[in-house]
């Protein structure tokens, strides 16, 4: 059983690194950067639960023909990227191998199937967040397993991932999960823009009502597409801008019962804006941005989003505060 994680960043060196603790022999492929960085520190893997696991020796590989021999492969590669990845996979896979796409977006495990019709494409979810702390170690922030297009190929390795502490659960139809989470990954450039930690930026009402605007904006898009995403938390997803309204006390209540969330926890976006990395935008609030012109819809509060992390990759990139983003999302409309 040889699995391979294609793309290591957070997320990948996150999911291979716990395989790879539990005894399941797992290739990492990714940039010569990281590539040193591991050779230097190794991997060491905490959660928000007390999990800490370390991997000293890691298998890290720069080229694609690493994971010519992979029975199965976990793509982690950022979206914008999917198709180039794509194209190199299809280069050294066996015919048959399974590929799963763990990343943010709608469409990239489409992409991934048009180029790699000799292999088992399956699209797949991580609800968590990772950060990377640097020297190796990475942190899981946010409460979720792994989700992934139901296929029974994946038998021979849901022990492992199980054991991992990051059981599959598979689904038939894919598309409403990677729409719930996408709800919840609308808070990325809220909290990218906001600067602070994700459970910070979630206990300010002000804040919670910018998430709020954007998901409810999306519902109605969704509703209006005949699209119902999945209930992935202990409340419906049309529910979740109620919650998010409620004043602080009551929101704190209700939602450490929802989410768990460590002060940790940061988004992939702010570590993108961070070190200077084009973020994942379009394939965020850009794919509501996307769905509301299908529909010819408006979309104020997602456009002004995308406009707003577009702006801050540019740079200088202002902190801004709760009332402020507020003030600018519902005047967007």
């Amino acid at each position: 059983m040889s699995i391979a994680v294609y793309g290591a960043g957070g997320i990948g060196c996150y999911v291979g690194g716990r395989l790879a603790a539990t005894g399941t022999p797992v290739t990492l492929v990714g940039r010569q950067r990281m590539a040193d960085e591991l050779t230097e520190h190794g991997l060491h893997l905490t959660d928000y639960l007390g999990a800490d696991l370390s991997v000293r020796d890691v298998a890290f590989e720069t080229a694609a023909s690493a994971v010519a021999d992979a029975g199965l492969v976990l793509v982690t590669v950022k979206s914008a990227a999917t198709a180039t990845a794509a194209e190199e996979l299809a280069a050294v896979l066996k015919p048959g191998a399974i590929v799963v796409s763990f990343q943010n977006g709608i469409r990239n495990g489409d992409v991934l199937r048009e180029r790699l019709p000799d292999q088992v494409v399956l699209a797949g979810m991580v609800p968590f967040n990772v950060l990377n702390r640097g020297g190796g170690a990475f942190h899981q922030g946010t409460s979720g397993g792994l989700d992934v297009q139901a296929h029974p190929a994946l038998a021979p390795y849901a022990e492992a991932f199980t054991t991992a502490g990051l059981p599959l659960t598979q689904h038939g139809d894919i598309l409403p999960v990677q729409w719930a989470k996408l709800l919840l990954n609308l808070n990325n450039p809220i909290n990218a823009l906001a600067d602070v930690p994700l459970k910070e930026e979630l206990s300010q009402r002000s804040f919670r009502r910018c998430l709020a605007a954007a998901q409810a904006e999306t519902l109605g898009l969704l509703d209006a597409a005949g699209i119902k995403p999945a209930q992935l938390m202990a409340i419906p997803p049309h529910r979740f801008p109620v919650l998010l309204r409620l004043p602080d006390f009551i929101y704190k209540r209700l939602a450490s019962k929802t989410l768990a969330i460590d002060p940790l926890a940061r988004t992939s976006m702010w570590e993108d804006l961070q070190a200077g990395r084009r973020t994942e935008i379009d394939y965020i609030n850009g794919e509501v941005v996307r769905l509301a012109e299908s529909l010819d819809r408006p979309a104020p509060v997602n456009t002004r989003l995308v406009e707003l992390i577009r702006a801050a990759e540019q740079g200088p990139r202002k902190a801004w505060t709760g009332p402020d983003l507020l003030t600018e999302l519902t005047s967007a409309g």
